[in-house]
């Protein structure tokens, strides 16, 4: 069973910086990774995702600009470094992982692609 712990989050005031990062055990090759999130009462929302490659990358628009997504396939990490940051941006941030060996250049923005969830940090922005 592949474990995902994220780490970092936390609070920021709007128009600042934060960062998640995301311990993976999955020792899989071609693996694709990502971020979603849950804000109270919302559905929840993918967020970026990146491919084993790091050649292809997926952002929400509403991130677009903001946020950065990165992986370090050495450590089997994927960190997402967040900048400029808006109230709108506070829900429960999870790292997923689909490990179904695909191609180096694989990754989806669909949450049901995923078979591995994180339990999720929490990331509050105040204004």
């Amino acid at each position: 069973q592949v474990q995902l712990v994220e780490s970092g989050g936390g609070l920021a005031q709007a128009g600042g910086s934060l960062s998640v990062s995301c311990q993976s055990s999955d020792r899989t090759f071609n693996n694709a990774m990502s971020w979603f999130r849950q804000a109270p009462g919302k559905e929840r929302e993918f967020v970026a995702s990146i491919s084993w490659s790091g050649r292809r990358i997926y952002y929400a628009d509403s991130v677009k600009g903001r946020f950065t997504i990165s992986r370090d396939n050495v450590k089997y990490t994927v960190d997402l470094q967040m900048n400029n940051l808006k109230p709108e941006d506070t829900a429960v941030y999870y790292c997923v992982l689909d490990a179904r060996s695909r191609t180096v250049d694989y990754t989806s923005r669909v949450a049901d692609d995923y078979e591995f969830w994180g339990h999720g940090t929490q990331v509050t922005v105040s204004s």
